[in-house]
């Protein structure tokens, strides 16, 4: 049986302010004390794991330990059909430093034009670990197929959401509101991240 979250302080265990503001709504529901690891001045541990479940348990042990509170990683990216899964777990680092994901858009179509790929077909993952200062790790991951579109559209979102359109939609993931991205409203997330994290608050929030 999964591990159950009280109530109080959380860390979420991220540099990123995309997805800390992401994470931070989808835990609002549930009277957590969300506090991002920046603002604690934790430093970002490297990301040597070989997927997206790996990295998001390093981080979120990381900063658990460092913290002695729970705290809550996530590693995510996307996932090309064409490119063999690139740019994948290094999907952040695609986008360079600091990050330019206008370019590393740029970079995702330069590299499909050079295959001549008549496949645009693509998914976003994401992996979320809740770990324990004691060394307690809950995961769960979430995944959503769609398409690359170009030019990208939309100012929404963050990272490569301007270029993805989930299947059975009309807008990028960059044209849509938070609240509809992540079920914020009460209806279902279409996100990989919203996914992921209705996994994880069944098993560890008493979501129903």
């Amino acid at each position: 049986m999964a591990r159950r979250l009280a109530a109080g302080r959380l860390v979420i265990a991220s540099h990123n302010p995309g997805k800390v503001a992401e994470l931070a709504a989808m835990l609002a529901p549930f009277g957590l004390d969300a506090v991002a690891a920046a603002d604690l001045g934790l430093d970002e541990p490297e990301e040597t794991g070989a997927s997206f479940a790996e990295n998001a348990r390093l981080k979120a042990l990381a900063a658990a330990r460092a913290a002695g509170l729970p705290a809550l990683g996530d590693d995510s990216g996307l996932a090309v059909s064409a490119l063999a899964g690139a740019p994948g777990i290094h999907s952040a680092r695609w986008a360079g430093s600091p990050r330019d994901f206008a370019a590393a858009m740029q970079r995702v179509e330069a590299a499909l034009a050079a295959k001549g790929a008549t496949d645009r077909g693509a998914a976003f993952v994401a992996a979320l670990a809740l770990a324990w200062p004691d060394g307690h790790v809950e995961e769960a991951e979430g995944r959503v197929c769609g398409t690359l579109v170009w030019p990208p559209r939309g100012t929404r979102g963050f990272g490569y959401d301007p270029m993805f359109l989930p299947e059975g939609e009309a807008r990028t993931f960059g044209e849509m509101a938070p609240q509809e991205k992540h079920g914020l409203n009460g209806g279902p997330g279409l996100s990989h991240r919203a996914r992921a994290f209705a996994a994880l608050a069944r098993a560890c929030l008493g979501a129903g």
